[in-house]
């Protein structure tokens, strides 16, 4: 009675009554949405600030393996999401009464309570290295705007050097008041405007590159990539640009909630795939777009990320507004509060909450432990991205530990669970193999990413 669900859907209406316990608890879910509304949010969701990088991936890794990784990996984003579009419903994917609403619940169903528990660390881990990168990357635009602003008031050659650490704090002290806002999180806006300023900072790049190989009237960079003088140095380099194109491709922690949105009929499953086939298409083209030109544009001066490392100096209002749109990020928190609170359900500092009335604002309900545990969360975020301002490394190290978990263990385990494959089966082999190659990926790319983060730290 207590922890039972059942669900009985209208297909007609699209919509799910769902009933727990003694059902004196009923939720009315409408769901209308439809192919393109969900190659909008897979576009919302990988779109970021991993395009950055990719120019400097593909300049370690030459011309030829640049180019083959970044599809290869939209390739296996795809076939892993194919997968877990096919466990949304469950036991049947296209009539299964119940749905699987978040990638949390997907993994308890099935996969145990073991494997939910390990897979909430990583999701926290995930959420929590996204706000350290968020705040480094938003220091160093925050300082190549003034370097910019510089280079254009002296000259090319002037001494405008600046450090990041105080933008980095700048950045961070402003989310510690940007993360009391009440639900700033579920806003549809925050998704809208994260999209638009992605597009926007991607868009200029691929300009600004595109402009500079037309300056240099020749398309820079060679077959084998940057050259480097030792080996050992250059397989560190390659497996980091690995994990770092890797990191650019995020969908499987946020597939099921889009899925979650489509109308039936056709049935979900289906249009969902159909969704990713589009949406992944158009990031593979956009994200190789990005990559090749900016090589082309730089050749083996190809900066780590290409907006602040000042390839570009004019215009300087665009490079300029360029670095603003990447000034953007948000700490995810209602996961942990809604962890706390599920463990501690008796607690007044969890559910207390003051009133405060700022001058020329309307009352505001605070909450002293979100208060105070949002702070301490960004302040912590901060100290980290200060401790460790090495872009392509640390996107690389959180990029390689996620992609094995998300894009290849936990879709096949998933699938072999839904479809009951028989162990040792062909179709077992095969996806077993997937994963392990998935799992060889992300070694390779932490030993790499966490190597050139060591050797940065120490020079």
């Amino acid at each position: 009675m207590g922890g039972e669900v059942v669900e009985e859907e209208n297909a007609d209406l699209n919509t799910s009554f769902i009933r727990r316990g003694d059902a004196s608890e009923v939720d009315l879910l409408e769901r209308t949405g439809t192919t393109w509304t969900a190659v909008a949010h897979v576009l919302t969701g990988v779109a970021g600030i991993g395009v950055l990088s990719l120019a400097w991936s593909v300049a370690q890794l030459g011309w030829i393996l640049g180019p083959l990784c970044t599809i290869i990996f939209a390739a296996v984003t795809l076939f892993s999401s194919f997968l877990l579009a096919e466990c949304y419903r469950h036991p049947d994917p296209e009539h299964g009464p119940i749905r699987n609403k978040s990638f949390m619940e997907a993994t308890k169903l099935y996969l145990g309570d073991k494997h939910h528990a390990v897979f909430g660390f990583l999701v926290q881990f995930t959420i929590f290295g996204m706000a350290v990168v968020f705040t480094s990357t938003a220091g160093s635009s925050l300082r190549a705007i003034q370097q910019s602003n510089c280079y254009h008031k002296y000259g090319h050659d002037a001494p405008c050097q600046y450090g990041d650490n105080l933008y980095m704090m700048l950045f961070g002290f402003i989310q510690i008041f940007l993360s009391q806002i009440p639900n700033f999180h579920s806003t549809r806006w925050i998704s809208v405007t994260s999209l638009v300023m992605s597009l926007c900072f991607s868009f200029i790049g691929i300009g600004l590159g595109l402009a500079k190989v037309i300056e240099n009237g020749t398309v820079k960079g060679s077959i084998k990539g940057v050259s480097r003088s030792d080996s050992a140095r250059k397989i560190f380099v390659i497996f980091t640009a690995l994990a770092d194109i890797a990191f650019a491709y995020p969908l499987a922690i946020i597939l099921f909630e889009i899925e979650d949105t489509l109308k039936s009929p056709p049935p979900v499953n289906k249009t969902m795939k159909a969704a990713l086939t589009v949406a992944l298409s158009i990031t593979a083209l956009f994200y190789l777009s990005y990559g090749c030109i900016g090589y082309a544009a730089f050749g083996d001066s190809t900066p780590e990320n290409l907006l602040t490392g000042f390839g570009f100096y004019e215009p300087y209002w665009l490079v300029d507004f360029a670095n603003a749109c990447v000034i953007y990020g948000q700490a995810g928190f209602s996961m942990l509060e809604r962890g706390f609170r599920e463990r501690f359900p008796d607690s007044r500092l969890l559910d207390k909450s003051y009133s405060l009335k700022f001058p020329l604002l309307p009352t505001t309900q605070m909450n002293l432990f979100q208060a105070c545990f949002r702070a301490l969360y960004v302040v912590i975020a901060t100290v980290i991205a200060i401790t460790f301002p090495y872009f392509t490394s640390v996107i690389g190290v959180l990029g390689a530990i996620i992609f094995w978990p998300f894009s290849a263990y936990a879709p096949v385990q998933m699938y072999l669970v839904q479809r009951q494959v028989r162990t040792w089966s062909r179709k077992w082999i095969l996806l077993t193999a997937f994963s392990v190659v998935g799992f060889v990926i992300t070694v390779i790319g932490i030993v790499g990413s966490l190597e050139e983060l060591v050797r940065a730290k120490i020079n």
